[in-house]
């Protein structure tokens, strides 16, 4: 081929399409973990994901509730992944080895939020919330009308490999992925650029802006401890119990547990066998099959 501005042009097309195609077919799991909030600034505010709105009864004028004291920012961060092409490849038509590395770029990059947002599940036990305590945490405050002190817990503690427990079905979920620009295929391939001229090399990336962060606690239940059918139920009981200040139920029904590879099996016998072992009992029904669906996270290793 040669190496003409126009025929660059027409390459990079070809490799935007090769991008965006394999972008679109790449598995990614941060939909089910986090609610995706475009933004438009450097810094987001989210005071107002900070309490769950819910109806009371209309007796006399309306009781207007202000939006929580508390807040929380979260700033954008920029990634980028850059590969470099030989001229003397694009010269002798070898563009088809360089097809499956730009499609690597866009998975690898549809898949980096999911990377951070387990990289923050995993630090969830020792990393603040909008609250002040860890997002994973025994003591986050859950005050009533009759006990202002009382608190609630969402960490089952122990000290093995952690599991986790959601609740996905809300608008709001338990973690935030903030997006300021989508990941986007560039270039740096014009016949005139210096490194082309001193090294004869063109240069492709893809780089976008976002973050991610930590949504409602009370929509989480992590735990150290075995992964079993009591301590299961446990968390499950733990989450619907939460409420609000005035001591109403928040009805939250964890629907997704999330593991490691290393519980891969012990996740899918809880979940999906029919029948389970009780001591001295033999073989009963598993009552906790299809209560949530299985995710399988590899970042969470």
């Amino acid at each position: 081929m040669i190496i003409n501005a126009e025929n660059l042009a027409n390459m990079f097309i070809g490799f935007n399409t090769v991008f965006n195609n394999a972008f679109a077919g790449a598995p990614a799991f941060r939909d089910q973990l986090a609610m995706t909030v475009p933004s438009s600034t450097r810094t987001n505010d989210y005071k107002f994901i900070l309490q769950f709105p819910m109806l009371r009864e209309w007796l006399g004028d309306r009781v207007i509730k202000s939006l929580a004291a508390e807040s929380f920012h979260l700033t954008n961060k920029s990634f980028e992944s850059t590969v470099e092409v030989d001229r003397d490849d694009i010269a002798d038509d070898q563009l088809g080895l360089f097809a499956p590395i730009i499609a690597e770029l866009a998975k690898a990059a549809r898949q980096h939020p999911d990377l951070l947002i387990a990289a923050l599940m995993a630090a969830g036990l020792t990393t603040a919330c909008y609250d002040g305590k860890m997002f994973f945490a025994a003591d986050h405050p859950m005050p009533t009308p009759a006990d202002p002190t009382a608190t609630g817990s969402n960490t089952g503690g122990g000290a093995g490999t952690a599991w986790y427990l959601l609740d996905n079905s809300r608008s709001i979920k338990p973690f935030i992925y903030q997006e300021r620009q989508a990941p986007q295929l560039v270039s740096q391939d014009r016949p005139e650029d210096e490194h082309n001229f001193m090294r004869k090399k063109f240069r492709y990336g893809v780089d976008y802006r976002g973050n991610v962060g930590y949504g409602l606690w009370q929509l989480a239940y992590s735990s150290k401890d075995t992964l079993n059918a009591t301590n299961y139920a446990n968390a499950r009981a733990a989450m619907m119990a939460y409420h609000n200040d005035e001591n109403v139920p928040l009805g939250i029904i964890p629907n997704l547990l999330v593991v490691p590879p290393s519980l891969e099996a012990a996740g899918k016998a809880l979940l999906e066998n029919a029948y389970t072992a009780v001591a001295g009992a033999g073989m009963q029904d598993n009552v906790w099959k299809g209560t949530a669906k299985l995710l399988v996270v590899p970042w969470l290793s």
